[in-house]
């Protein structure tokens, strides 16, 4: 199989590309964890602290996906001369949709967590939940 980081794309579709695969990751795996634990009492007792642990480590991953779509928005404006007018707008909308969708999920799990923009100051994982 190829490696498909290798694929370069024009800075208007890399942004809808990676906002794309952002919502998605955000919808499709944060999402339902965060909607099971904030319906905690529907979980056995000893599964919350997995379900925790389960959401910070999917949280971190999100966190990643984030920087590297708000890298691409930055590599559009850097770029913005060469593309498609209507196209680079597109790519910022939905990038701005993407990052209120962040922005509502990240206060959920810190909400849920505890975890600010900081956990890497926290106690590790396994510390935390080890009580659950």
């Amino acid at each position: 199989m190829s490696n498909n980081s290798l694929i370069s794309h024009p800075p208007d579709i890399g942004l809808i590309l990676r906002a794309h695969g952002e919502q998605l990751w955000l919808t499709a795996e944060v999402v339902p964890i965060v909607r099971q634990l904030e319906r905690a009492e529907e979980l056995p007792e000893d599964q919350i602290g997995a379900a925790l642990a389960y959401l910070e480590v999917l949280w971190l991953d999100a966190r990643v996906r984030a920087a590297e779509t708000d890298a691409a928005r930055e590599a559009l404006e850097r770029a913005i001369a060469e593309g498609d007018r209507v196209l680079c707008e597109k790519a910022r909308r939905y990038h701005a949709a993407v990052r209120r969708l962040r922005t509502a999920v990240g206060r959920s799990v810190a909400a849920i967590t505890g975890l600010g923009e900081q956990s890497s100051a926290r106690s590790p994982i396994c510390d935390r939940y080890a009580s659950s």
